[in-house]
């Protein structure tokens, strides 16, 4: 199989069972480089599932997952990561006695690395390369006022940004965010989602985020995916697919505005 042309990401026919439990089907998607894609569904939808299979925490049942027309059905996610593919997960990832520009130098020192940074004690992790994409990070998610601080005593939203900078620091063209907003204040959320899409705009960084909250989606997502029992049930523009009868029966139980209406 190819990838269609411009796709970064082509999935066909992917499915993922766990004995008899069935958790991915008969999911194809493309995903076109520079889309910001967000992906929708209850919990046990297979929406973590989906995203464990592109990052190599899960082997596919069946299927065929290219990157950049490159196969890497099944492959490990570290070497995943190397090839171009990163991701933040719900609960931040960070070292949480290390300042942020430390935590920072350590993601960069990581992702050039690969594997075998864990087991050299020697590699320089405030290399002059390490120490510039780590003052650049902080630049880009604008952060710089707690550079010095302790990671563990940050405000959530800033751990957050703080998180998904280290996701980035080995320059990653792909990206999959899982709930981004996930602990976020209602006044704090719409000001975070800015701030990290305008630094991903500016990497051009494709992007998929997993998120419950539907007018993040509207606002921020070029696309949607939404899935129910293990499948894609609606594919399109956030005002189709947050529109769709079954998307609103199944997951959101609400009916939106337009994604422009969002801005209004």
């Amino acid at each position: 199989m190819n990838a269609t042309q411009g796709a970064i990401l082509s999935v066909r026919d992917l499915e993922k069972t766990f004995g008899s439990v069935v958790a991915a089907r008969d999911i194809s998607v493309d995903v076109p480089v520079g889309q910001t894609v967000g992906v929708i569904g209850a919990n046990g939808a297979g929406k973590t599932t989906f995203v464990n299979m592109i990052t190599g925490h899960l082997t596919p049942s069946k299927g065929v997952i290219l990157f950049e027309d490159k196969d890497i059905t099944g492959k490990a996610s570290r070497e995943i990561t190397r090839l171009g593919i990163s991701r933040s997960f719900q609960v931040a990832q960070i070292f949480p006695s290390l300042t942020v520009f430390e935590n920072m130098c350590i993601a960069a020192a990581i992702a050039h690395c690969g594997p075998s940074f864990l087991d050299n004690v020697t590699t320089p992790v405030r290399s002059p390369r390490a120490t510039a994409e780590a003052e650049a990070a902080i630049e880009l998610f604008q952060i710089g006022n707690y550079r010095n601080a302790v990671a563990s005593q940050l405000p959530q939203g800033v751990r957050k940004l703080l998180d998904i900078g280290m996701a980035v620091a080995g320059a990653p063209r792909l990206l999959l965010l899982d709930e981004p907003t996930s602990g976020i204040s209602i006044e704090e959320k719409f000001g975070l989602m800015e701030v990290v899409m305008s630094a991903l705009k500016k990497r051009n960084i494709t992007v998929l985020f997993v998120e419950h909250d539907m007018e993040i989606v509207s606002r921020f997502a070029d696309r949607v995916l939404a899935f129910y029992d293990g499948t894609v049930i609606a594919d399109g523009t956030p005002h189709e697919a947050l529109d769709n009868p079954r998307v609103q029966e199944l997951i959101s139980g609400i009916r939106l505005k337009p994604a422009g209406a969002a801005h209004a």
